[in-house]
């Protein structure tokens, strides 16, 4: 049996680029099965452009992206749609449909996707928003909830299929302390529930301390990772004073040899 701390999700080289601009480039990572990971760097640094690269959104310039032992990028067209299938993914404004309601939309990629009957649909609809504490609320619009409750909408569709990897993109962005804290909590759940891994693009750093296992940092000036590792340790024992400000939001970390 494979190891539950193998790698599940593997870049190698990837460098994005818009023409001759480059965004990021070199980028050498792994995301362990199980691992809540952490995408993290300043605002401009190419966060949410890797997120679209890792689930096929845009293409690379060079590098590859593997899932498991499937190369994701030269994957022909069948064999990415059937990887997006064990994808879960949510977006910063949670993208319902605002027309429907939130069990038609938690439903929407079981109808899609799955020979399950209206009446099965409605059910497993029913039972992913109780998942994330929406128990009551299959028949309100995305308009009549709160905007912390449409990013739990947003989870419960996004697990609709039951994914083995769960994709988030600033998930708490907009949300009070306490909403944030408590979306946290949810998606440790959901995660040791699944048994899913997770990876989130945040700058959150209450978020980053209090979830993470491994993270790595995007650098706007170097315009690469320049650090990997559980954030605490990265803060603690800083690879470079970029990665020292951004986790402690200014200051300089201390010199070797001295306090």
């Amino acid at each position: 049996m494979a190891s539950s701390r193998e790698a599940h999700v593997r870049v190698e080289r990837l460098t994005m680029a818009y023409g001759d601009f480059v965004v990021m480039r070199d980028l050498d990572f792994s995301v362990r099965r199980g691992d809540i990971f952490f995408i993290m760097g300043g605002s401009g640094c190419g966060k949410s452009t890797l997120f679209r690269h890792l689930i096929g959104l845009e293409e690379p310039a060079a590098g590859r992206v593997w899932y498991g032992d499937v190369d994701f990028t030269a994957a022909d067209a069948q064999t990415r749609q059937a990887l997006r299938l064990r994808f879960g993914v949510t977006f910063q404004s949670s993208a319902l449909w605002s027309a429907m309601t939130l069990a038609e939309n938690v439903g929407l990629p079981l109808e899609q996707f799955t020979d399950l009957s209206p009446e099965e649909i409605r059910e497993v609809a029913r039972l992913k928003l109780a998942l994330v504490g929406l128990r009551g609320f299959e028949d309100h619009y995305p308009a009549e909830i709160s905007g912390g409750m449409q990013k739990r909408a947003a989870l419960a569709r996004a697990i609709a299929l039951d994914p083995e990897i769960l994709f988030f993109d600033e998930p708490s962005a907009g949300l009070d302390p306490i909403s944030s804290r408590l979306l946290d909590d949810l998606i440790v759940s959901l995660r040791d529930s699944l048994g899913a891994t997770v990876i989130m693009v945040s700058h959150e750093l209450s978020s980053i301390f209090a979830i993470a296992d491994d993270a790595i940092f995007l650098d706007v000036e170097e315009r690469t990772m320049t650090a990997q590792g559980p954030p605490r340790v990265l803060r603690d024992h800083p690879p470079n004073p970029r990665v020292y400000r951004f986790l402690t939001r200014g200051g300089q970390p201390a010199l070797e040899g001295q306090p």
